[in-house]
Order: C-alpha cells, then structure tokens, then sequence
C-alpha cells in the first residue's frame, strides 16, 4: 500500500464534490478496490467513502417498485426479501465477511464479468439512480468492467420493478464463489427477461433467444436443446467456452423450472 488521504462524507453532495479533486476514488464496501490497491494496479490521491452517506443505505418499497440504496450492503438485500430472487443471490455471494462488506452500488459500478447483481440488473430492467441522472440498465452495462457512470458519477439507488417470477440460478467457482455461469430469468407484464453473467468476454448479456421462446411458452421444456453460441465466451483453466454456453443452457432450464 501506499499513502493517500482519506475522506468519509455524510452526504450525496459532499461525496460528489470530493470526487471532483484530482485522483479521488470512490470506495463502497471495498471488496474490489483495497485489493487492487494492495497490487498497486491502482494509485488514487484520496479515497472517499460512501459508507457513511445515511439516504445511501437500505430497502425501500414504493407500489410495486424497490428501491436499494447504492451503499447497501448485501447481508441487508438478503434480509429484505421483497424481491425472493434477488434477495436469494444476495445470500449466496461470497461469505459472511464479503456480504456484510460488500455494496450493491458497488458491484454495480465495477461490472466485473462473473458478478451476480449485474444479471439481477439487468434481467429486472433496473434502473440505476446516480447523483446525475437514471439509466436503465440495457443502456448501463457497457463491456467487461465498462459501464455508462461517467467520472465522478456515482450509485445513488437501484430501482428494481417486482416480477411476476424470477430466479437466479448460479454455477459457482468454488474458490471464489463468483458465477462460472449465472442466469436470472424474470417474467414480468412487459414479458421475460433472461440475463446471463460469468459466460461472455463482454460482461453480462441478454440472451434474447431464450427471452423469444419462453414467451411463446414459459416452460423449461421451451428451451431443449437451446444453447448461446459459444463464439465470445470465456474460456479458460475453469472451463472452456463450449462448456459456459452449454452451462448456459442447463441453468437457465433451472431457473425457468424454479420460477413455478
């Protein structure tokens, strides 16, 4: 590690104006960035912490719409269970040390490739609330580690829309526990929705060959055979990219079949 200063705001405004210095980064619940820093593959002047931002933090259900603040920790999605699915993935990442750290705002701006909230993200039609603007979520996730946040924007809230039925079904690396593969199917009045992380080079996706036959027929039996063409999958020493797109396949056959 290495000096930096350090700078813990207590609201969106101050924490805006602090990432506006020179070499400032944000830092949520850090299971991402203070390793990155241990490597030294990052150099910021100044961390500014968003754990101490109060209208940053918890669940909140308006009609049918839940909001999370960006800098709820997962231990507190898993809690609220007004969303099963979602709160169901919160429970099973990582363990009790990364779930009471980590932040959905977070996991959310770093859009790391094998990260389970994007897919919820994503296969919800999120929208992501900053201190600038909303970006729906087929527009917010942009590549591998790339999204639409421009510098110094940051993860106010998520808006998530209750489904009709969701699950998320994840092949977990076992060292890790991040997704090899991770599918959350959510059918909703617009239709369903299938979003697949940990398979693609380019982050998570929709699979819109999965989303076009299950809404002729919202079944498992829908999408045998089905499988995302392997070209652009990760391969590597955990899997091939032929094995993630069949995985593809089977855990969104699950997920369907766990929606009842």
């Amino acid at each position: 590690m290495y000096n930096f200063d350090f700078v813990k705001p207590s609201s969106i405004a101050d924490a805006v104006a602090a990432l506006g210095e020179e070499d400032a980064q944000a830092l949520g619940g850090g299971q991402t960035l203070i390793p990155t820093l241990k490597q030294r593959l990052a150099s910021p002047t100044t961390l500014v912490s968003l754990s101490g931002i109060p209208e940053m933090k918890g669940c909140c259900l308006d009609g049918n719409t839940l909001s999370i603040g960006g800098a709820t920790i997962h231990a507190d999605v898993a809690a609220d269970g007004t969303i099963p699915a979602l709160s169901d993935l919160a429970a099973n990442i990582g363990d009790p040390a990364v779930r009471n750290r980590g932040t959905i705002g977070g996991s959310l701006a770093n859009n790391d490739p094998s990260a389970c909230y994007p897919a919820a993200a994503l296969g919800l039609g999120a929208t992501i609330v900053t201190n600038a603007r909303e970006i729906a979520a087929d527009d917010y996730f942009q590549g591998m580690f790339t999204t639409a946040l421009d510098e110094g924007e940051i993860i106010v809230n998520v808006k998530f829309d209750k489904p009709e039925a969701a699950n998320y079904q994840k092949f977990e690396q076992p060292a890790s526990r991040f997704a090899l593969v991770g599918v959350f199917v959510a059918k909703t009045a617009d239709g369903v929705r299938v979003a697949v992380t940990g398979a693609s080079e380019d982050g998570v996706f929709r699979w819109s060959a999965a989303e076009d036959a299950l809404n002729g027929n919202f079944s498992a039996d829908a999408l045998n055979g089905m499988a995302p063409d392997a070209d652009g999958m990760i391969s590597d020493l955990h899997g091939t990219s032929e094995y993630r797109a069949h995985l593809v396949g089977v855990m969104t056959r699950r997920a369907v079949a766990a929606c009842g």
